[in-house]
């Protein structure tokens, strides 16, 4: 069945589900495969919990009207949500990159709903299956889209780029993220900059960071381009404050000098309060509206996240990894003032060959800051040899800490998703 013929229905029946776990009366339920399940076996379950229509692509052998056979269940999804998509005439802005694109996209959304109606990427719905998912919550209400990009190998944006149809694109950064899949930093150039060349393509615009070099060469075909940073932005920004939240001042001839408190821990999240501030420019907003929503943004979902808990501040940075994001949170970390410091980090994940020289690189750095509480868990730490207290797991790491609770310190956790660094936190 052909998108065009799935939509109607899909009209009747907006909401879309591939977890019979979270499916609810009157949605459609697409019957998904992977390396680990089959959605198809579930399609008898999704019936009984009274989905409107069930879309599999393996005979179910059951005789139910709203069983919908199709070639791929996955390619249904993703065909029906370009067909939604071509529905809008309004900005849809994709935002990839290796480091803070979660951030850098909450932000931009709080920024551009004081202004419009906005819809964005939940949760971490930014890959193959989660695009297509985010594209068809969006209502026709909708004014503006913020569709968030993730990738570990390359060709990959470039199929999300034919799905969502991105009229705006901003790349964060390239740094050392998946290593192993896009086969090391040029080929993560390589892959990121894949919108690049679709926002090209169309003669679309890109918002790009002035302050990297190799940004202001990826972005050279791209006719349409609006600058951020303080190379060739259109305003300054200065770093105030990093202690413990970022405060910074921007400085414009147009829209004058203002201060920007934030709720967010680390001087490298800079770039990305200053691109929806660009953002939120280029579309309009006023420059005090952009400071309110700024200031009252709050992460969550571990990604420096800063908790006060008894008498010790701890910085949770635990969402995800890589020798980038490392480097720069204990740079941070070290920069901080306090005395009594605990730093607690897990290994990196999808490194390849690259692994064992990035943690090493992570601990000569760690030693040359001198943070002598640093307790290292899980990964390819464990193959190296270092001066550090090392635990297999979090689990074993969560034991530790219960018998040796710091107090009066300032604690830093961050580590790849697979260590699952957050457990600590229940120990404090």
């Amino acid at each position: 069945m052909q998108s065009n013929m799935l939509y109607p229905l899909f009209k009747q029946h907006p909401f879309v589900q591939t977890d019979t776990r979270l499916l609810k009366k009157g949605e459609i339920f697409f019957a998904l495969k992977g390396p680990a399940f089959n959605g198809n076996l579930f399609a008898a379950k999704a019936i009984e919990l009274g989905a409107a229509a069930v879309v599999v692509d393996e005979e179910t052998g059951i005789k139910d009207p709203r069983i919908i056979l199709v070639k791929d269940a996955l390619i249904a999804l993703q065909e029906l949500a370009l067909h939604h998509r071509k529905q809008f005439n309004i900005p849809f802005i994709a935002i990839t990159g290796s480091n803070g694109k979660t951030t850098t996209k909450e932000l931009i959304h709080a920024v551009l709903s004081t202004g419009f109606k906005t819809y964005t990427t939940k949760g971490n719905l930014n890959n193959h299956i989660g695009i297509p998912l985010t594209i068809l919550s969006i209502k026709e209400d909708a004014e503006m889209a913020v569709i968030e990009m993730g990738a570990n190998h390359q060709k990959e944006i470039e199929a999300y780029c034919t799905v969502a149809l991105p009229t705006h694109g901003i790349i964060n950064n390239c740094g050392k993220a998946h290593l192993e899949g896009f086969g090391g930093m040029e080929g993560i150039r390589k892959g990121k900059g894949e919108l690049y060349e679709f926002i090209a393509s169309k003669n679309g615009i890109a918002f790009v960071n002035s302050d990297l070099e190799y940004l202001l060469s990826m972005s050279e075909k791209i006719e349409h381009v609006i600058y951020y940073g303080n190379a060739k932005g259109n305003h300054h920004i200065d770093i105030i404050e990093n202690e413990p939240f970022l405060k910074i001042e921007f400085k414009s001839n147009e829209h004058g000098n203002h201060l920007f408190q934030t709720n967010l821990v680390g001087e490298y999240n800079c770039p990305n309060i200053d691109a929806a501030i660009t953002t939120g420019l280029h579309f309009g907003i006023s420059i005090e509206k952009i400071k309110q929503a700024i200031a009252a943004y709050k992460p969550d979902n571990a990604r420096s996240q800063l908790v006060e808990k008894g008498s010790n501040k701890i910085i949770l940075d635990a969402y995800n990894a890589n020798p980038t994001s490392m480097r720069l949170a204990i740079e941070n970390f070290a920069s901080m003032k306090a005395e009594n410091k605990y730093l607690f980090l897990g290994g990196m994940m999808e490194l390849g060959d690259y692994s064992i020289h990035e943690h090493s690189e992570i601990i000569n750095l760690v030693t040359s800051l001198n943070l002598k509480n640093t307790m290292l868990v899980g990964g390819d730490f464990e193959k190296i040899n270092q001066p550090y207290p090392f635990f297999k797991n979090s689990n074993e790491a969560v034991h530790w800490l219960n018998e040796n609770m710091p107090t009066n310190a300032l604690v830093l956790i961050k580590g790849s998703r697979g260590i699952k660094m957050e457990k600590l936190m229940d120990c404090f």
